[in-house]
């Protein structure tokens, strides 16, 4: 897998410096590709469809994140100790792999369960939807996140992690609810409307997408459990803004041509099929 520049991963992986200083950062996208251009809040990270103070709330939306000792705080060491198993397995691979939210790369996550290639390049407004998106379900988590400010599970039991160069970052990043797992939530709910032939192979995807995080050594199962609610909570905002829902029609219609020509997804579906059956 490509690495990108040290500062990017950061802003990317984390996203809590779109919170604390991408947000007053603004440059323009140019594309080559016909489509407007979307004003960028961090180099390489797109404004979403959303304004921030129009994201769902997550503080008041999910239930406050699990104490020491508790029964549910319990569940989650048992469910990281037996995922720390999965540690240099395929399935850790592609754990390893999805932790990545920086793009092109991060564009082929559903490629194959779409059975179709996503890229700049082919299908330019599917690309821009999940780059938008991206911003408006990881920032619904934070609210939450540097409320409880949960300890990682890296932290506590001081395993390795699937992006060790990340881990100085995301030690100081809460752990309650998961932004990836509701912005890989948000992409399968959305793809699933683009696609609604693929569905279940769709969320089945954005399902092992979160549990990724799990395996990751990054999240706590119920991080991941919180984070697809938000994720969830996300796209139901979405759906009263016009230009998100145009750009659903748009992805639609370019999926249809890229599937007539019969293009095939960017990944090795049969490995990830094989990597996910653990």
């Amino acid at each position: 897998m490509n690495m990108m520049s040290s500062t990017r991963t950061i802003c990317v992986l984390t996203l809590a410096i779109l919170i604390t200083g991408c947000a007053t950062t603004h440059h323009t996208k140019h594309n080559s590709n016909g489509l407007e251009p979307v004003p960028e809040i961090r180099h390489g990270i797109l404004q979403g469809y959303l304004p921030m103070d129009t994201l769902p709330d997550s503080l008041a939306l999910i239930p406050a994140a699990p104490t020491t000792g508790s029964a549910r705080q319990v569940r989650d060491k048992e469910v990281s100790q037996r995922s720390l198993a999965l540690r240099g397995s395929p399935r850790w691979d592609v754990a390893t792999l999805d932790n990545n939210l920086g793009f092109p790369e991060a564009a082929g996550t559903f490629s194959c369960a779409l059975n179709a290639p996503v890229t700049q390049e082919e299908t330019p407004q599917l690309y821009r939807l999940l780059r938008r998106t991206l911003a408006d379900a990881g920032l619904s988590t934070y609210k939450a996140k540097n409320h409880y400010q949960r300890t990682r599970p890296f932290v506590s039991n001081g395993q390795p992690m699937c992006a060790p160069d990340d881990e100085a970052a995301l030690a100081k990043d809460g752990s309650y609810p998961s932004g990836h797992t509701a912005i890989g939530w948000a992409w399968a709910l959305i793809l699933s409307e683009v696609s609604p032939e693929q569905t279940d192979a769709i969320l089945s995807r954005g399902r092992a997408f979160g549990q990724s995080r799990v395996v990751c050594n990054v999240h706590w199962q119920s991080d991941v459990n919180e984070g697809r609610f938000m994720g969830a909570a996300a796209v139901a905002r979405l759906h009263s803004d016009p230009a998100f829902l145009s750009a659903i029609l748009e992805a639609k219609i370019e999926l249809e041509r890229v599937r007539a020509l019969g293009l095939s997804p960017q990944r090795d579906c049969a490995a990830e099929t094989a990597a996910l059956s653990h």
